[in-house]
């Protein structure tokens, strides 16, 4: 099948009635004088692109946990151009609801391309589905005088813009455009939804197990760039950098951010969530997401956000974190900035059986995702918008049972992909398909409609438990937005 665009004629592939088209360049190559520069526009091609395989993936830094690298790999697909999508579409006449996908890694890792993000379900159920990939790590997010920021945001755009302009001719509506992302695709779906340069682009955003406060002052992101070009012996420049190794350029940026996130020095205390990411420089993005959202910048578009109950499990019952005693909890969780006995007794209030291990994976979910999540809905909710809050609740029995409804988890029930190989040692094998059916049949209703099927937000705080026996819950945060009060 061939669909022709200005840029040019891609061949895709047809199989069980989808169509998908895979590796179209949306700019053109990040490499020379445009490797640190805003996205350019895509090359311009003669004759049939093969569009029917995965193009390259951006180069990024491996991951810094072997354990989670092989529980959860990012693909590496060599090539020049890394900015480039996937879709699928039941077919391209008509103008059916577009579904774009911002995968996470924390701003440093990961890839559009990762098979678990297959759309082929969201295209057998009437959407057209998008994954991207966009500049991550240094390429994307480090600050670097002389150069543009928020460089990985800027594609992100960039991508959106295409789909704004070439969407219909695979079958998408460029009106009914819903940009969904986890972690840090989530972080940034709700940085994108208060950017000017991303206005009219967005009809309807998710958040899964993201929120809007993960961005730096730019004070705080020159410190990134002086750190790892300290570490480099090198100048902070473009030239600079640019002349360094990759493979260098990798493995001394992993050290500095595991240097920078390590909450042990004091010098980098503002530094316990992530080292690189957006920075809010007065242009691109203009403002703190959650205080624009809270003056209304998002009051326009449709929001789906939540969490998952144990995010942080993913980072203890693989890694052996689960045998942590009370002196090493105490140590953890004061370097979150906090005082640690205090917000521990509060949990032990509420979990009075929990292991230190539990009590862990509780505080830290709240601290880095749960908490900012319920912030940024009570931001929206304060400006007049309400949203549609959930939280994916399955456990699965991995791990002795001791994973919770980990990070990543809802992943493939919302892309109906749970053969997939991807994530499968945390879910396991009989994970239940009719909780995938159920979940991803509320993203395409969201999708679709703007409705995935339950009561808002509201007055009342109503959240969607999203479990083998889903449920209403109301207001069953208050106790996290109380701990937490006062606390950034």
């Amino acid at each position: 099948m061939d669909v022709t665009i200005a840029q040019g004629t891609f061949r895709g592939t047809r199989q069980g009635g989808v169509l998908s088209f895979k590796g179209v360049p949306y700019a053109a190559p990040p490499v020379g004088e445009n490797r640190f520069a805003p996205p350019r526009p895509p090359l311009a091609h003669r004759g049939i692109a093969d569009a029917t395989g995965y193009g390259p993936t951006v180069s990024t830094p491996p991951q810094r946990s072997a354990v989670i690298d092989a529980l959860l790999p990012d693909p590496v697909r060599p090539g020049e151009n890394g900015l480039n999508l996937n879709i699928w579409t039941p077919d391209t006449a008509g103008r059916r609801p577009v579904f774009v996908w911002i995968h996470g890694g924390g701003f440093a890792t990961g890839a559009g391309s990762t098979t678990a993000f297959d759309g082929t379900a969201f295209a057998r159920d009437g959407v057209v589905a998008v994954t991207i990939n966009y500049r991550l790590a240094v390429e994307g997010f480090l600050l670097i005088p002389g150069t543009v920021p928020n460089r990985g945001l800027l594609d992100q755009v960039a991508a959106l813009q295409w789909v704004r302009e070439n969407i219909t001719a695979f079958g998408g509506d460029p009106d009914l455009v819903t940009v969904a992302g986890e972690s840090a695709g989530a972080m940034a779906v709700l940085t994108l939804l208060t950017m000017p340069r991303a206005k009219g682009l967005i009809r309807r955003g998710i958040s899964q197990s993201g929120d809007g406060h993960h961005v730096h002052s730019p004070e705080l992101a020159a410190l990134v760039t002086t750190e790892l070009c300290a570490s480099l012996e090198v100048a902070e420049t473009a030239a600079a950098i640019a002349a360094v190794p990759e493979d260098k350029l990798h493995a001394v940026t992993n050290e500095v951010i595991t240097r920078l996130t390590a909450g042990r020095e004091p010098r980098y205390a503002e530094f316990r969530r992530l080292a690189l990411q957006p920075v809010i420089d007065g242009d691109i993005l203009p403002a703190h997401p959650a205080e624009a959202a809270r003056d209304g910048a998002t009051n326009e578009v449709d929001l789906l956000i939540g969490t998952n109950s144990d995010e942080y499990g993913l980072f203890v019952a693989p890694t052996g974190l689960g045998a942590m005693t009370s002196e090493t909890l105490t140590g953890a969780v004061g370097r979150l900035g906090v005082d640690a006995e205090a917000m521990i007794a509060a949990y032990r209030g509420q979990l009075p059986a929990a292991t230190p291990a539990e009590l862990f994976v509780a505080i830290q979910s709240d601290w880095f995702c749960r908490v900012p999540t319920i912030r940024y809905a009570e931001a929206r909710r304060a400006a007049g918008t309400d949203s549609y809050v959930y939280e994916f609740a399955w456990q699965p029995g991995t791990y002795d049972g001791r994973l919770g409804a980990c990070h990543t988890l809802e992943i493939p029930f919302v892309f109906d992909t749970l053969d997939d190989p991807w994530g499968i040692e945390l879910r396991g094998p009989d994970a239940p398909r009719d909780l995938a059916a159920q979940v991803h049949g509320a993203w395409v209703r969201f999708v679709a409609t703007g409705d995935p099927g339950w009561p808002r937000y509201g007055d009342t705080r109503t959240v969607r438990r999203l479990d083998v026996q889903s449920s209403l819950v109301q207001d069953p945060d208050e106790f996290r937005r109380l701990a937490w009060t006062g606390i950034v």
